[in-house]
């Protein structure tokens, strides 16, 4: 492995390579520290990416996982087993080095008593109400707490009593002594511990206090002797107090803190909060609904670890917020499935097609391509058959201009089959088009019509006979308009009404029915799918996602 970075330079890895050039540091340590309070979502994928990405592009970096676990109210193994899943899924593992904030719960109480020692912490026992009024704003200095000048004894043992659990929830925390008139509000007696009784996840009901993430991330950057500790821009006004953290108490090693742009995607939010009040409100089926952008969502929906770290190397890194379309996501996955998806026919909207010309028993082996882009996969075999499903847009009785598929006195070639001429069609009473009869021509298959017979389409198909009813979701963006953060009634009053479309019978060939879960393809002509994770069962129930469209239609759809 080189000691240079293979994959696209940025601020960020130029910083490191300087770094090691100049003898700072031997090799980069990064860490991922997501919070178990939900599932990873698509910017969480772009912190994945860089900092597992720099751990694989020099030389004795490594990457850590690391739970930031110190909020029990929020937190569970549910989301711990989530994320680790979502890691593994998109390509990375950082082997040995899973750390759990809560396992240094101790690390973290022992730098607090040391800055009560120093007289750089106290125990504030006002109301949350006053600490709030008293914090000030950005043009007002804030007011110190009455608290504030506790002798060290004092403060002690308080904060001995907070950890006792002698003390009542929402009584009483400990704040850093720094500066009520500083021009940055995290610097103004930030907290450093709350009460909470509350069962945690890993240590039980061991501690009754726990770290605010200001104050434990840090400590556990330097307690893992973190190089660089990688944070999106909300964060930069945090790095101040992140410093004083780390000069202040007895830790092991001295971290950086570097901030870079985090991801914000159109027609998407990224909120947790708001993620969790999605599921919670049953305005989607779950964390892993295909229209979320969960990544446990988008590998139900058929995205591809591939595509989603094409993506993120695509945007690259910067300091600079600002939207990326979610159409750029969207080709990412399009252009890994063209190349990678083999392709197979299904019929969505079927109607029936009668070739007369056939005898009834006509049970034919025809060869279709599996994939054009990779010409090495070859030729699968399917049965045509007397009768045959089409689409109905297939079809059409007064066809416009440029119309080339099925129409009255009109010639279609059947995909790696005959080419067929139409000579009638029924319909119901309602004017419905309920079978359109067809002749063969014979001689047709893998060459050209006779001279003087037009042929200049070729339409997808399902045999009557061996075809299997199954059921497809059709998903689209779950929100109508660009940014539904900024939506004046709230993002749920721009959800998409249409973004979910079940189509109950669809009928395949035969393959899809006994493709295991999770099998990519394309469906020829309709777009790139994939057999549900949940709920399709290979060879009883066919459930297929509507991964993308073979083009970009909600663009043509909104002008």
């Amino acid at each position: 492995m080189s000691s240079q970075p293979t994959e696209r330079r940025d601020f960020i890895r130029d910083m490191i390579a300087t770094d090691i050039a100049s003898g700072k540091h031997q090799a980069p340590i990064t860490r991922f520290p997501p919070e178990p309070n939900g599932y990873l979502h698509i910017g969480h994928a772009k912190s994945i990416c860089l900092n597992f990405g720099i751990a694989q592009e020099f030389q004795g970096a490594r990457c850590h996982l690391r739970f930031d676990d110190t909020n029990p109210s929020k937190e569970d193994q549910e989301y711990v087993d989530s994320i680790q899943e979502d890691i593994h899924w998109l390509g990375f593992d950082w082997g040995k080095n899973l750390f759990f904030a809560s396992n240094m719960f101790d690390f973290f109480y022992e730098c607090a008593i040391h800055l009560i020692k120093q007289g750089l912490a106290y125990v504030d026992e006002q109301s949350v109400e006053d600490i709030r009024a008293q914090r000030g704003n950005v043009t007002t200095p804030g007011q110190e707490s009455p608290f504030r000048n506790r002798s060290i004894e004092e403060n002690l043992a308080r904060f001995e009593a907070m950890k006792k659990g002698e003390i009542e929830e929402g009584k009483a925390i400990l704040r850093a002594k720094i500066d009520m008139s500083s021009s940055n509000m995290n610097m103004r007696d930030p907290v450093l511990y709350r009460i909470m009784f509350a069962e945690h996840h890993n240590t039980g009901d061991a501690w009754c206090i726990y770290p605010m993430y200001d104050f434990a991330h840090p400590l556990e950057d330097a307690y893992e002797h973190i190089t660089h500790s990688l944070c999106t821009l909300e964060f930069e006004n945090h790095r101040p107090l992140y410093d004083w953290v780390i000069d202040n108490c007895p830790v092991p090693s001295k971290p950086q803190q570097t901030e870079f742009a985090r991801l914000n995607l159109t027609y998407t939010v990224m909120s947790k909060r708001k993620l969790l009040q999605l599921v919670q409100d049953n305005l989607v089926n779950g964390w892993d609904d295909p229209r979320m952008p969960t990544v446990s969502g988008m590998r139900r929906r058929g995205y591809t670890p591939a595509a989603i770290r094409n993506f993120c190397h695509t945007i690259g890194i910067t300091k600079f917020n600002g939207f990326t379309d979610v159409a750029l996501l969207e080709y990412s996955v399009r252009e890994d499935l063209n190349a990678n998806a083999p392709r197979r026919m299904a019929v969505l909207n079927p109607l029936k097609v009668t070739i007369q010309s056939l005898s009834d028993d006509h049970d034919e082996e025809v060869e279709v391509q599996n994939n054009p882009e990779k010409p090495e996969d070859g030729f699968r075999k399917v049965n045509l058959t007397k009768e045959v499903w089409i689409e109905r847009d297939d079809f059409m009785i007064d066809p416009p201009k440029k119309y080339y598929r099925l129409a009255p006195g009109r010639t279609v070639r059947l995909r790696g089959g005959y080419c067929i001429t139409c000579t009638d069609y029924k319909q119901d009473n309602q004017g419905n088009i309920t079978e359109i009869i067809c002749d063969h021509i014979p001689g047709t298959i893998g060459e050209a019509p006779p001279e003087g017979i037009q042929c200049r389409a070729a339409i997808h198909w399902v045999s009557c006979k061996h075809g299997v009813e199954g059921e497809v979701r059709i998903y689209d963006r779950l929100f109508t308009a660009e940014n539904p953060d900024a939506a004046e009634e709230g993002f749920v009053s721009v959800m998409n009404p249409e973004s979910l479309n079940v189509i109950t019978n669809a009928q395949f060939e035969p393959s899809l029915a006994y493709a295991p879960a999770e099998y990519h393809c394309q469906f020829e002509r309709l777009g790139y799918y994939v057999s549900d994770r949940k709920d399709h069962i290979a060879g009883s129930k066919a459930v297929y996602n509507r991964t993308v469209a073979l083009k970009d239609s909600w663009a043509k759809k909104q002008k």
